[in-house]
C-alpha cells in the first residue's frame, strides 16, 4: 500500500494567491488608509502575533515571508502554510476582535505594514467601500478553508479505503 499518493506534497502548505488589501479605493479613502499605516523592518524569526493573543494590528507583508502555524496541546508545532508578499495577516481576528487562530512569524528579514486595530476598525466604519472589500476577502478565506478541509477529508478517506 503506497500512502504517498494519498496525501499531496503541499498538504499543509496550500498555494494561496495573496489578496491585496484595498486595491480600489477612492482618493479620500486611499489617503486615510495611508495615514494609519506604519512600516517596520523585521529580522528572520520575528513574531508578528501568537495563537490565542488578542489582536492589536492588521499586518500586510510588504517584503519577505512569514510562517503561519498552530500548536497542539502537547506543544507540537504544525506549519499550516507560508504567507507571501502582499498577504494580509490577522484580518479575521482584527475584524472579529477574537484571539488570533494562528501564530505568524517571519521566515526571512521582512518589511511589514502595521495598522493598529482601533484605527483599522474606525477606517472601515468611515469607508463602506473598504469595508465591503474586507468582507469579500474574509469570504474568500472561508472558501479556501472549506477547500482545505475537503482536501484533507478526501485524502483521509482514500487512506482508510486503501
Amino acid at each position: 500500500m503506497n500512502h504517498g499518493d494519498d496525501i499531496p506534497v503541499s498538504f499543509f502548505t496550500f498555494d494561496i494567491a495573496p489578496q491585496r488589501l484595498f486595491t480600489h479605493l477612492s482618493a479620500e479613502a486611499a489617503r486615510d488608509f495611508s495615514a494609519i499605516q506604519s512600516v517596520q523592518e523585521l529580522p528572520k524569526g520575528a513574531l508578528l502575533f501568537a495563537e490565542g493573543q488578542t489582536p492589536a494590528a492588521v499586518i500586510m507583508l510588504h517584503s519577505g515571508g512569514a510562517r503561519l502555524s498552530v500548536c497542539s496541546s502537547r506543544g507540537e508545532k504544525l506549519t499550516l502554510r507560508m504567507a507571501r508578499v502582499g498577504e494580509v495577516l490577522g484580518l479575521s481576528a482584527n475584524v472579529s476582535g477574537k484571539p488570533h487562530e494562528v501564530t505568524a512569524e517571519t521566515t526571512v528579514p521582512s518589511q511589514v505594514i502595521f495598522i493598529k486595530r482601533k484605527d483599522f476598525v474606525r477606517f472601515l466604519k468611515e469607508h463602506s467601500d473598504a469595508c465591503m472589500q474586507v468582507v469579500q476577502m474574509l469570504s474568500n478565506d472561508v472558501h479556501a478553508a472549506y477547500d482545505r478541509v475537503r482536501a484533507i477529508g478526501m485524502a483521509r478517506a482514500r487512506h482508510v479505503r486503501n
